[in-house]
């Protein structure tokens, strides 16, 4: 109905915490009750991001109207803040103070917990390395709880994890695994270790080696056996990606001195 319509527009203005609606003598009677303005927003128990930064990044301002929604959408950004440098404990609960003249202040009580650790790495599906050979691969390491502090490795960090994704599939290409994919690279937080567990989910493929290998020119003047000296990788070898890039490279190289730039 329109009245409905109309109380959903009152609420969508976020200035009403409150809007009621009645009939009194053939008239429509809207009663509302405004929402506080914020007189001042403060921020407790947060040391390692700063005041402003933390202001900067939520909604919820000084003169500005209170609005609950708003706060739980502020709590989250407070709590991905942290969550980019890797403090995954946090909790943010926000406090209301009333004051007079239907003015609040608004307190974000942040506990800011340890910085969350990787407690332990997985690769499902991997079957031609061990766990230990392919943990060498990548950046992110376990931490270690002899040491009694964290690296920067062992933080959790999602780009990091994103970027040993890449190793991964670079070293499976270099070791004959044309087909292989990195199917998913996956962090989920146990609550009971306190940390991380990061799994790879790896689909390998078969390994292959080289067949033969000739150089074809489409440059009618440039000889292909001025190249071949170039080329890195040989019939019988294991299938090495990276070695294949080296050649086109080294070829290009060879191409150029022969007056053959581009």
């Amino acid at each position: 109905s329109e009245e409905n319509e109309g109380i959903k527009a009152l609420y969508a203005t976020g200035l009403f915490s409150d809007v009621r609606v009645s009939h009194a003598g053939g008239r429509l009677v809207v009663t509302v009750v405004e929402n506080p303005v914020i007189n001042e927003v403060a921020f407790e128990g947060n040391k390692k991001a700063k005041d402003a930064q933390i202001q900067a990044e939520i909604q919820s301002k000084p003169r500005g109207t209170l609005s609950k929604p708003t706060v739980q959408a502020d709590v989250q950004r407070i709590i991905e803040i942290y969550h980019r440098s890797g403090r995954f404990d946090v909790s943010v609960v926000p406090k209301i103070i009333e004051l007079p003249n239907n003015r609040v202040n608004l307190v974000f009580e942040i506990r800011e917990g340890q910085k969350t650790g990787v407690k332990e790495i997985r690769f499902v599906g991997a079957h031609a390395y061990s766990w230990g050979r392919l943990k060498n691969v990548i950046k992110t390491t376990e931490t270690n709880w002899l040491y009694g502090f964290l690296q920067t490795t062992d933080i959790y960090d999602p780009d990091r994890v994103e970027a040993d994704r890449d190793l991964l599939r670079r070293f499976y290409l270099k070791h004959g695994y044309a087909d292989v994919r990195i199917v998913s690279a996956v962090g989920e937080y146990d609550p009971a270790k306190k940390g991380f567990v990061i799994t790879f989910t790896i689909d390998e493929g078969p390994q292959y080696h080289v067949g033969s290998v000739d150089v074809v020119s489409n440059v009618h003047a440039l000889d292909p056996a001025s190249l071949r000296n170039a080329v890195k990788i040989h019939s019988g070898n294991v299938y090495n990606a990276d070695l294949v890039q080296k050649s086109v490279e080294t070829m290009a190289i060879e191409a150029a001195k022969h007056g053959y730039a581009f």
